[in-house]
């Protein structure tokens, strides 16, 4: 067991993965969150799925997404929180909505027009795109005609906490930019916004939560020990190897050792999924 865990559970922001989830599992939390984030009323059909996990086949890569829902519409919406750029966002939302999109027809169906409509939705800390932008929305247009929409119901939205062009935007959706950065009572209680408080309430109960803060601890702990072990094993099964090819051997071991799958495996290790593909393309290695 590790005893020291410097990162506590009342530390944490709306901006880290773990505080977003568990709020974000809150149906009335989630469908406030994305209503403010799009500027429009949302009300969400069920209750939101969490960590949800999707792989088309046992041979391709699986995702596991951060919060799904779907609306009264039937359209469905998917909000990742992403801390930190790891330089290949753009082709992951790509895929992550593919993946999602496969998903959401019954086997045999013939008629793509049953595909619901979605919504990818990003949130990060930084501009992925450098214009400046809280929020960069993207849909299917013609490049010979650009007022000529493609219509086929799938949107990506990327929000950067950090933008500069203020007077677009209302006060509610700048003061939730504040929020995830800084989710205290301070900016909780500065903020009009009803669907703000709304969600900080359910902040707050997580934070106070008994359950709440050993399902953390343990997260780290597994976290740690998968890490300690993969790296042990790693060092034993690539002894004076490169970097990447310890990397994949510590990744592996984790695997075999834990009988987890890979995203929890490189997020044990403190490494991502990218990373790890990075590595094993680096050292020529299969599988």
């Amino acid at each position: 067991m590790v005893s020291n865990v410097t990162t506590k559970l009342a530390e944490l922001n709306l901006e880290d993965r773990f505080l977003f989830d568990e709020t974000m599992e809150n149906k009335e939390a989630y469908q406030a969150a994305v209503s403010i984030l799009l500027e429009r009323e949302i009300e969400l059909l069920e209750k939101p799925e969490t960590e949800k996990e999707l792989r088309v086949s046992p041979e391709l890569r699986q995702v596991r997404l951060d919060v799904v829902s779907m609306d009264l519409q039937k359209k469905v919406y998917h909000t990742e929180m992403q801390k930190s750029d790891t330089g290949n966002l753009k082709k992951r939302s790509r895929y992550y909505q593919a993946q999602l999109d496969v998903s959401l027809l019954e086997p045999g169906c013939i008629d793509f027009n049953l595909l619901n409509d979605s919504c990818f939705i990003l949130i990060a800390p930084f501009d992925l795109f450098n214009e400046g932008l809280y929020r960069y929305t993207f849909e299917g247009t013609c490049r010979e005609c650009p007022k000529l929409k493609l219509e086929d119901g799938a949107t990506r939205v990327f929000i950067n906490t950090k933008g500069t062009n203020k007077e677009e935007f209302s006060q509610e959706f700048l003061d939730f930019m504040e929020y995830i950065m800084s989710s205290t009572d301070a900016v909780a209680d500065r903020t009009a916004s009803s669907r703000i408080k709304l969600i900080h309430e359910n902040v707050k109960k997580i934070r106070a939560s008994e359950k709440m803060g050993v399902k953390y601890m343990q997260l780290w702990e597994e976290k740690a020990l998968i890490r300690e072990e993969g790296r042990r094993e790693g060092r034993s099964e690539g002894i004076e190897v490169g970097k990447a090819e310890m990397l994949v051997n510590s990744v592996g071991a984790a695997m075999k050792n834990f009988g987890i799958d890979l995203q929890s495996a490189c997020e044990g290790i403190g490494t991502t999924v990218e990373e790890y593909y990075r590595a094993k393309e680096d050292r020529g290695l299969k599988g």
